[in-house]
């Protein structure tokens, strides 16, 4: 049996998940899970569907074709239909800060994070033995302003090569350009503290630490051109009071990074992401 996911949007009408189904079940598949959200401002429908086929690849590209013919177009859908079987492959990008990428590459080994990592790719080496150690290539790229084109040139011409499907900044600390992000639309995951735009710069725990502000937090999301603009996709806070000092704030901070970009990327691979009008629609 092929396992596959479907994510639907579309203009809300009655009868979408009925004709859904019931397609499926024509083309002898079987729906296992189905989760649907309304947006009733927006009048949008949302719909995640996992199916089962007992069919060869050349079938199920043949079912895309009908669905797409006889079912989406009349709902002026757009979808997606993925093999939930495959595993993405997933590049990281990352500086100087090892904190998410030893979390990430641990839950890798663990086989928490169903995904494939060809490459790491940094700005500086520092990190190249964490790379090293976990046995994935690294390829040192330094970015200056006067070889930002260039270097992103060099890094697009590597996500090709390894066929990449996804990218994630794992504190890396360069801001990529509008076409390099557009390449990417929506496949470009960042993490970055929940401070923005109150406490930006280079020392944000510093600042909001002289604030005495209540609570820290971490925010992950799609990037966009607009710097930290783009559709979040997973937050977290945790409570700080006038005990903790400016190590504490930054030890707190550094946890959430690492949890809340795990838990955006478990679900961008698990295909339980859907974007629109810049906003995110997770499904459980």
């Amino acid at each position: 049996m092929k396992e596959t996911t479907l994510l639907i949007n579309c203009p809300d009408k009655k009868g979408i998940i009925a004709t859904v189904t019931n397609f499926i079940l024509s083309k002898k598949g079987n729906t296992i899970y189905i989760e649907q959200h309304v947006d009733r401002e927006l009048k949008e429908f949302f719909m995640r569907l996992e199916c089962e086929f007992d069919q060869d690849e050349e079938k199920l590209a043949l079912f895309k074709e009908l669905f797409n013919t006889h079912v989406a177009k009349n709902y002026n859908m757009h979808w997606e239909m993925y093999n939930t079987e495959k595993k993405p492959k997933m590049a990281l990008f990352v500086s100087k800060y090892d904190h998410c990428l030893y979390d990430i590459l641990g839950r890798h080994a663990s086989g928490e994070l169903k995904v494939k990592i060809p490459i790491i790719i940094s700005n500086h080496n520092d990190l190249a033995p964490i790379a090293k150690a976990f046995n994935i290539p690294f390829k040192h790229i330094p970015v200056t302003k006067a070889t930002k084109e260039e270097a992103e040139a060099q890094q697009l011409e590597i996500l090709r090569e390894h066929k990449i499907d996804f990218i994630v900044l794992a504190r890396y600390m360069q801001i990529l350009s509008a076409n390099f992000v557009d390449r990417f639309t929506h496949k470009i995951i960042n993490i970055h503290h929940s401070f923005l735009p109150a406490f930006p710069g280079a020392k944000p725990y510093h600042s909001a630490y002289e604030r005495g502000v209540k609570i820290i937090g971490a925010t992950s999301h799609y990037v966009t051109s607009d710097l930290d603009e783009g559709p979040i996709i997973e937050q977290e806070i945790v409570r700080v009071s006038h005990i903790h000092n400016v190590q504490d704030f930054i030890l707190k901070g550094r946890d959430l990074e690492k949890i809340v970009l795990s838990r955006a990327i478990k679900h961008h691979i698990e295909r339980k992401v859907l974007v629109y009008n810049n906003k995110t629609v997770i499904f459980s």
